[in-house]
């Protein structure tokens, strides 16, 4: 009789398909952004990910559900991250610097995902793309809560459109970023960014 799986097996396999589907989805916002999101097959997928064509579908149910996952999980990492910047901030001006500096980073190490929700986010089924912009809405809604609170006196919807605004100058950085060498160079366009996302939202 074959004995039963243990743990570290179970595990190990878990572990294993995670990878692989990370890796899936790394290399789809590459190819993605590099070709738009009809100009990718499966088999460019696997290719990319170092698997088969058919072994995508270990993973995913199609080239749909690998858009889907990816700007599912992005906006869904977003609203995470931005939610527990603001809850572990001591006032709304600490909250405010701190979601800056999240979606800086996130900017600078997303280009390609970025890329991929600027041209391709309509390519979703129609529950997904309504998920996922649920899922945008509430994250705004996270960073014009804490502009409130620091700019109590003005307009909710004035605010909104300046969160907007900085969102745009932010995400600008697939095309801001291009040619910039790692190391100095990037720390400098990470200040300016902030520098900049910071005057735009109190001005």
């Amino acid at each position: 009789m074959e004995p039963r799986p243990t743990e570290d097996r179970v595990t190990g396999r878990s572990i294993a398909k995670a990878t692989r589907r990370a890796a899936l989805l790394d290399a789809a916002a590459h190819l993605f952004a590099e070709r738009g999101y009809n100009g990718v097959s499966i088999e460019d997928l696997g290719a990319a990910a170092g698997v088969s064509g058919p072994a995508v579908y270990r993973h995913f149910t199609g080239k749909p559900s690998v858009l889907s996952a990816l700007l599912t999980g992005v906006s869904e990492d977003l609203l995470e991250g931005g939610r527990a910047v603001a809850e572990e901030a001591s006032s709304p001006e600490a909250a405010l610097k701190g979601l800056i500096r999240f979606q800086v980073e996130f900017a600078l190490g997303n280009a390609d995902v970025i890329r991929v929700q600027d041209r391709d986010l309509g390519s979703l089924a129609h529950d997904d793309e309504r998920n996922v912009r649920s899922l945008q809405r509430s994250y705004v809604q996270v960073w014009v809560d804490e502009l409130a609170g620091f700019l109590p006196e003005a307009d909710r919807s004035l605010l909104r459109r300046r969160v907007h605004a900085v969102f745009g100058l932010i995400n600008s950085t697939p095309h801001t970023a291009q040619g910039t060498r790692p190391g100095r160079e990037v720390g400098a366009l990470r200040e300016l960014l902030q520098d900049m996302a910071w005057a735009a939202l109190t001005v």
